[in-house]
């Protein structure tokens, strides 16, 4: 069975009525299930099984939400970072520090000093200054950085532009014909144990064709490093594997890749990594909400709902589709343009999309919104953040709750304009989730 499927005429997720969920704790809200977290976690695992070293790691920014690190955790996987904030989600739902590979452009001392502390397992250098920052950070403190040195091998993902990363002229890893050197300078540092290099070329990554160019380029510059004298034993591959996120089409092939990465990686005796993020999280939630209006248009009526794009960015962002249906459907159809609420024309979901007709008050769902959703979302027009809710069978619990930071904010502010009290601390508005997994002693809700 799949996790969301429709069951006496209500769409649920696992056992439990979306219904139920939206009278519980209203809309908008993503709703995440266990199981698909599960499940799609371990197929990627098995379809890796013919690779005998490796560390699965997943991309907490698709997903940071400790319910869900903390799922993942349990099956084994390790945790994919890119900004300090991460680092303490990760370790919040129980990551093992020496699981957690930081990643990203920008890291800043304050960061490479808490990850130093941590005792993360690795850090993939992006340029050569931070190398040296990290080198002298780590040596500061009698340590010995495990590190790699991400590479740029100026390889098209064939993905959307903005997330396209492999190419010379985007802002990640360094250029292929300057890696020796670099690596060379890098590797005689006292603070650095430098063991190999990274690559990540995009996201949503259908055709493989990209990637096994991507790692075949790869393997060439580690032969090249042996045979410089460089001992090279891990090689983080990265992720980007596409889902599908259309009714019909098809997602990355992973036993396809599998099988790939297996055979372009046979003769390299290194440890691979794997940096999993959309594949894992993105069919295991949906966005919950409501209709607010139903608006006669010029050439289809305007679907208003009460998510917007500040709820779910990626429409507005990246033209994005996700499938709309009717939580209650009753087999009739429309085409309309489904928009939100904010003063943006690019609010806006899908455009003359054949949908399950619906009225105002009537629920919706936005599918396959588990990986870059919730993470992206912001308080635009003085929105509220979106409350989140795991299923596990028949049970639910909220792990993050809608919070109104602006409204925070404001209070804060109106005392201190009555107090006049200049010494206030800045505001530093927080969520103050209850991050409750679906676990004996912690259920919230249960049907």
């Amino acid at each position: 069975m799949k996790a969301f499927h429709h069951a006496h005429g209500h769409l649920h997720a696992e056992a439990v009525s979306l219904t139920a969920i939206a009278e519980a704790v209203g809309t908008p809200t993503y709703v995440y299930s266990a199981a698909a977290l599960r499940n799609a976690a371990r197929r990627f695992a098995n379809a890796l099984a013919c690779i005998p070293q490796k560390h699965i790691a997943f991309a907490v920014k698709a997903n940071p939400n400790p319910a869900i690190v903390k799922i993942l955790a349990a099956e084994g996987c390790g945790a994919d970072i890119v900004s300090g904030g991460e680092l303490i989600a990760a370790l919040d739902a129980g990551m093992k520090p020496e699981e957690i590979i930081y990643s990203g452009t920008g890291k800043t001392q304050a960061e490479l000093l808490a990850a130093l502390d941590a005792g993360i397992g690795q850090f993939n250098v992006e340029l050569e200054a931070e190398g040296e920052l990290l080198s002298r950070l780590a040596a500061e403190r009698g340590l010995r950085a495990a590190a790699v040195l991400r590479i740029n091998p100026d390889i098209d993902a064939c993905t959307h532009a903005k997330i396209t990363t492999g190419r010379k002229t985007s802002k990640f890893g360094v250029p292929l014909s300057e890696a020796p050197d670099i690596y060379a300078r890098l590797a005689r540092l006292p603070g650095l144990n430098l063991r190999g290099i990274a690559v990540h070329i995009g996201s949503q990554i259908l055709d493989l064709a990209p990637l096994e160019a991507a790692y075949r380029r790869v393997g060439e510059f580690v032969a090249h490093l042996r045979a410089q004298g460089h001992a090279v034993t891990h090689v983080d591959l990265g992720g980007g594997l596409g889902v599908a996120y259309r009714d019909g089409d098809a997602g990355a092939d992973l036993e396809a890749y599998g099988a790939m990465v297996a055979g372009v990686t046979r003769a390299w005796n290194v440890v691979l990594q794997f940096e999993p993020g959309r594949c894992i999280a993105a069919e295991a939630g949906v966005l919950l909400t409501r209709v607010v209006w139903k608006k006669p248009g010029a050439d289809q009526p305007f679907v208003i709902v009460d998510a917007a794009m500040n709820d779910l960015m990626r429409p507005a962002l990246y033209d994005a589709w996700h499938e709309f249906s009717a939580v209650t459907p009753d087999g009739r159809r429309i085409v309309a343009d489904i928009v939100g609420p904010i003063c943006e024309t690019g609010d806006t979901f899908a455009r003359s999309r054949d949908i399950d007709d619906v009225d105002a008050g009537d629920l919706g769902v936005f599918h396959k919104v588990g990986a870059y959703g919730a993470t992206m979302a912001s308080t635009y027009n003085c929105r509220a953040l979106p409350c989140e809710v795991l299923v596990e069978a028949d049970a639910f619990a909220v792990v993050s709750d809608r919070v109104d930071l602006t409204r925070l904010g404001f209070k804060r502010l109106a005392s201190w304009q009555e107090d006049r009290t200049p010494d206030l601390p800045p505001v530093r508005a927080q969520n103050h989730a209850t991050h409750m997994p679906c676990e004996a002693g912690n259920t919230l809700y249960g049907t």
